[in-house]
């Protein structure tokens, strides 16, 4: 079998990637993420946003996927956060139809759930999810996601203007 040496540029490549990745935004940088929290519990909804406000993040609150959806558009969210179980419209749903957006197919999606089996996170991949954090959280595993994928989101949005 001959298999061929990678070229310099394909290694530059992989390790520009992999910088990518592994960057992530410093607490004071937090200040300037603007995150959405989709979820109908009240309760859920108030936990996220006094975490992530404690930590700098502007958030936006939505109750169902309807109400994110119309939100979106005028908000602009960097890194969006939703539970997969709720009424109208469901977490897997609301994800699809965002990452079917383009101007927000790659705004980072999250989701958020007390299920945490295989089925669950592998449907949640499926519909374009960047991660699955199951309920309840703590504020530092939501502010560690914020920290890590809203650095993706910024560039992402920044590409796309």
């Amino acid at each position: 079998m001959n298999q061929e040496k990678p070229s310099q540029e394909m290694l530059n490549q992989v390790e520009l990637s992999q910088k990518k990745l592994n960057e992530k935004l410093t607490l004071e940088q937090l200040t300037t993420v603007k995150v959405m929290v989709i979820d109908d519990s009240n309760t859920i909804r108030r936990s996220a946003e006094i975490f992530l406000k404690a930590s700098g993040c502007e958030v936006i609150l939505a109750e169902d996927g309807f109400d994110a959806l119309a939100k979106i558009s005028n908000e602009h969210p960097d890194l969006i956060f939703v539970d997969i179980m709720m009424p109208r419209l469901d977490g897997y749903q609301t994800c699809s139809l965002i990452k079917r957006n383009a101007r927000y197919k790659t705004t980072p999606v999250i989701m958020l759930s007390s299920k945490d089996g295989l089925f669950d996170r592998a449907r949640g991949r499926m519909v374009g999810s960047d991660q699955y954090l199951t309920k309840p959280f703590t504020q530092e595993t939501l502010i560690d996601a914020v920290q890590t994928y809203a650095l993706q989101g910024k560039n992402n949005a920044e590409e796309a203007e």
